[in-house]
């Protein structure tokens, strides 16, 4: 993402994962959930990484609370986090922080 973000506050939900072996369909998974993301009123971006280890950090971030939990309940985003805990994941953690300050450096 590293692009340009409106003036906090705003938020964000950190989701951390472990990944088990194999894609079973994860990548294109993964791309459609980004790309039902945007259209979602109120989505403000994300940023994703994978080491190899299997250790991923997504961070989407919202002009609201109202706009996550209505993500939360979106029922193409619901199935596909039943089928990460039953397939993708061997471990996952989801944390919503409320962004005060943000700070920004470029050359």
């Amino acid at each position: 993402m590293m692009g340009q973000m409106p003036e906090p506050p705003y938020y964000a939900v950190i989701f951390t994962s472990r990944r088990t072996e194999g894609d079973q369909g994860y990548a294109e998974a993964a791309e459609r959930m980004v790309e039902l993301a945007r259209e979602q009123p109120g989505f403000l971006g994300v940023e994703s990484a994978r080491g190899e280890d299997g250790l991923g950090i997504t961070v989407s971030y919202w002009a609201s609370e109202a706009a996550i939990l209505a993500w939360k309940h979106h029922p193409e985003h619901s199935a596909i986090r039943e089928r990460g805990r039953s397939t993708w994941y061997s471990a996952c953690h989801t944390r919503v922080c409320r962004v005060e300050r943000a700070y920004e450096f470029k050359q």
